[in-house]
């Protein structure tokens, strides 16, 4: 294999990958460059009829594959960490001109996918039992076994990162995976893993990807083969995901949607605080489960914020992310820019000052700067996914948490302050799974436990210790000579 066809489309045209790839009938879908909408590729969509039949060949598959010697199973996640290593600037090109990112976030998925996937070649020979006590004679202990066949739901906003996150530490455990990327990004989100586990010599039957749309996810969490689902995405659909998932008594990981604080005290830095706000908010355009959703800044240094913040609207220029220069990308389809539009144009109405973008032009969106932001005012409340850094000043630490704590989101948060012990303080009494001082508030390791509590998750963690808590169940077992004299 050449250093540059490892994603040739003729791989996938007219094809999906079942275990292997086999010629579908599925509804045909293009995948388009985002910021000029040239073709890229023809996929082919999954259906509810897919979903089953590959649930069949994955249950079928999956015993053997947890019964081979953990080695030769860490020897495939390190051969696909190989893979990533050597076809890196094809894989990024992908990332770019699918998502709509620049080359430093397409960089940051695929080294977050090296991590995870290394991580998973390691959880293999790590402990995987406990022993418990027992009466003398008896041996008493419990091992983690896999669920199964494991279902993935995954976005197009980090389709890599999302994906492979739950799809290396399900298979390294011992199950099967279904994967249900986001069409917008099938190949970033899944037909890239699939061709990096086939290379990488993953036995066949083990990984589907599937790319569909809702009717699929909803056939996902249903059938019956399928025992635990990890699902990425909004709200909304999760809170769908989670019920199906209950009434068919499986376990379900949800990491949803998030309103993420950003608490700027009145003795930080304000050039690095702003620095701060303006990759939380701006980040991929905003569209970041964890972007910075409030810049809370205490009243006396919130104009001073503002204003820098103003500055550096100016010098974010949009466009093509592959042309030099570029750090705002194409949102990632015309429904999500003319959201993002008018939510900021209801907030100006609602009293908002906006000191800098609030524009489209084509598929970007300027990075937008809104002083005065106040609580009841629809950006306040609401989950923007897109460049808007909105400012709410505050009088004191009280009123800041409050305003932090002013969600049914959980997810990020953080604080800003030259005294770490007061921003210690202070990020206790806030409510979210994940807390960063003197930092801003997207931030992600495949080594530490990710996700959120409230509306951003179920209290599911992915990453690092929590993959053995998510993606394996225990088993209690007790061994003895022969069985005991009962009075019955």
């Amino acid at each position: 294999m050449s250093a540059t066809d490892l994603l040739n489309p003729e791989t996938w045209t007219g094809r999906l990958f079942q275990g292997a790839w086999t010629v579908a009938d599925g509804p045909a879908y293009e995948a388009t460059d985002k910021a000029d909408g040239a073709l890229l590729a023809c996929l082919t969509l999954a259906t509810p009829a897919t979903l089953s039949a590959s649930a069949r060949l994955a249950a079928g598959a999956q015993p053997a594959w947890a019964a081979m010697p953990h080695e030769e199973r860490a020897a495939v996640f390190r051969r696909a960490a190989d893979l990533i290593e050597r076809h890196r600037d094809e894989a990024a090109d992908w990332i770019m001109r699918e998502t709509g990112a620049i080359r430093p976030k397409a960089d940051m998925e695929l080294r977050s996918a090296l991590s995870t996937l290394h991580q998973s070649a390691a959880m293999l020979g790590e402990p995987q039992g406990l022993v418990f006590p027992s009466a003398p004679g008896k041996l008493s202990y419990g091992r983690r076994i896999p669920h199964g066949v494991v279902g993935v739901i995954a976005p197009s906003n980090f389709p890599l990162t999302l994906s492979i996150r739950a799809v290396a530490p399900a298979l390294a455990t011992g199950s099967a995976v279904l994967l249900k990327p986001d069409p917008q990004t099938a190949v970033s989100g899944g037909l890239y893993i699939a061709r990096l586990f086939e290379q990488a010599g993953l036995p066949a039957g083990l990984l589907h990807v599937l790319p569909g749309g809702a009717d699929v996810g909803e056939a996902l969490c249903v059938d019956p083969r399928v025992r635990m689902v990890a699902f990425t995405g909004s709200t909304a659909a999760g809170r769908r995901v989670g019920a199906l998932c209950g009434e068919h008594l499986k376990k379900v990981s949800l990491e949803l949607g998030g309103k993420n604080s950003l608490i700027v005290l009145d003795d930080a830095d304000l050039e690095l605080a702003a620095g701060c706000a303006a990759f939380g908010a701006w980040m991929h355009q905003g569209q970041i489960c964890m972007a910075t959703g409030r810049i809370l800044a205490q009243a006396s240094i919130a104009e001073r914020l503002a204003g820098l913040l103003v500055e550096k609207a100016g010098r974010m220029k949009t466009g093509d992310p592959r042309q030099a220069g570029v750090r705002l990308g194409p949102m990632i389809n015309a429904r999500q820019l003319e959201r993002v539009d008018q939510l900021v144009k209801r907030t100006v109405d609602a009293g908002a000052r906006l000191c800098a973008g609030g524009a489209a032009d084509g598929p970007f969106y300027a990075a937008t700067v809104l002083d005065g932001v106040r609580p009841g005012m629809p950006a306040f409340e609401e989950e923007v996914f897109g460049p808007v850094a909105l400012v709410t000043p505050f009088a004191t630490e009280d009123e800041a948490v409050a305003l932090a704590n002013r969600t049914e989101y959980g997810l990020s948060a953080a604080v800003v302050s030259r005294s770490v012990a007061r921003a210690m303080a202070l990020g206790r009494r806030l409510r979210a799974g994940l807390l960063h001082i003197n930092d801003q508030t997207v931030a992600g390791d495949p080594r530490v436990p990710f996700g959120g509590v409230g509306a951003s998750g179920n209290g599911g963690r992915i990453g690092g210790p929590a993959n053995w808590d998510e993606f394996t169940q225990w088993q209690w077992v007790t061994v003895q000579d022969q069985p005991p004299p009962y009075p019955f």
